[in-house]
């Protein structure tokens, strides 16, 4: 169990989960940067931020929503820490009659424009995703090559990177990318658990994952769906940091729908105060990630 303080990230939009799924998903930078500064309020010290197209709600990346983003959390709060994905640009679809053409819907793109919002804006953290994995029907590409070329981006804009971790091979090869001086050691390190064809969510995956991290390593775990809350038990219970949020999960309990990003992190904190445990604050969040205030 954590001896220290947890942080809680909230995963606020996403990139996958429909507008109507969730009448509540935010959408605009207004509304995200909104639930942003909620989900601080009910408890959460970092933000996870993907940004949607205002007019269709479907995924961008668009540098000036990014911006704008980011300009409203600062407008009203200095502290809370902000990490931008750089998960957008790595699907694949394959076509049907021809599998080594790309079908509509293929994401692919160079390295170096998944992450020119982070060199441009420079936030607190950003993931960086280790998988290729099947996804659903698609796959999902992030080769040792190219997360070399996306690091280094990151590392020049002075970012820390959170490595999102979705199997055991994710882990073999963010150790050789700090091995090889790719990355910095110990690393901060994300477990997603849940996610059809990728690690499981159990306590026994979760340990098992964990027991695979350098020594010294920062870590947190979240799952997907149903899994949302029961991870938050087992990874603090395992000594993890904690994620949720609309990105993750859209109900507060069975057929339920969360009224919002916040209502996800009041129950989170709920969870983490019943077990003994204090979340931390955005700055003792940046104390305990070396981040600067």
């Amino acid at each position: 169990m954590q001896s220290n303080k947890t942080i809680l990230t909230c995963a606020v939009t996403g990139n996958l989960t429909k507008p109507e799924q969730h009448p509540g998903l935010p959408i605009t930078p207004q509304q995200i940067a909104s639930a942003c500064l909620d989900a601080a309020q009910a408890g959460a010290a970092v933000v996870h931020i993907h940004v949607r197209d205002p007019r269709t709600g479907r995924p961008s990346m668009d540098l000036a929503l990014y911006r704008e983003v980011m300009e409203r959390i600062r407008a009203v709060d200095a502290e809370l820490i902000i990490n931008l994905t750089t998960g957008p640009g790595g699907r694949f679809i394959p076509d049907d009659h021809e599998p080594k053409l790309a079908a509509a819907g293929t994401t692919l793109m160079a390295p170096e424009r998944r992450v020119e919002h982070i060199l441009a804006l420079r936030p607190d953290i950003c993931s960086l995703d280790l998988n290729t994995m099947n996804s659903g029907n698609d796959v999902v590409i992030n080769t040792p090559k190219s997360v070399t070329r996306m690091a280094a981006v990151i590392r020049e804009a002075g970012v820390k990177p959170e490595l999102e971790i979705f199997d055991s091979g994710d882990v073999h090869l963010a150790r050789h990318l700090i091995e090889s001086g790719v990355l910095d050691g110990p690393g901060l390190w994300t477990f997603v658990l849940g996610v059809k064809y990728g690690f499981a969510a159990s306590p026994e995956t979760l340990l098992y994952a964990r027991n695979l991290l350098p020594p010294g390593a920062t870590w947190a775990a979240f799952g997907i769906g149903r899994a949302e809350f029961p991870v938050v038990a087992q990874s603090w219970l395992a000594g993890g940091h904690i994620r949720v949020g609309l990105e993750d999960n859209i109900y507060l309990s069975k057929g339920v729908l969360a009224e919002s990003n916040a209502v996800l992190v009041s129950r989170a904190r709920e969870i983490v105060t019943s077990l003994g445990g204090e979340l931390a604050s955005a700055r003792e969040a940046r104390d305990m990630l070396g981040l600067a205030r």
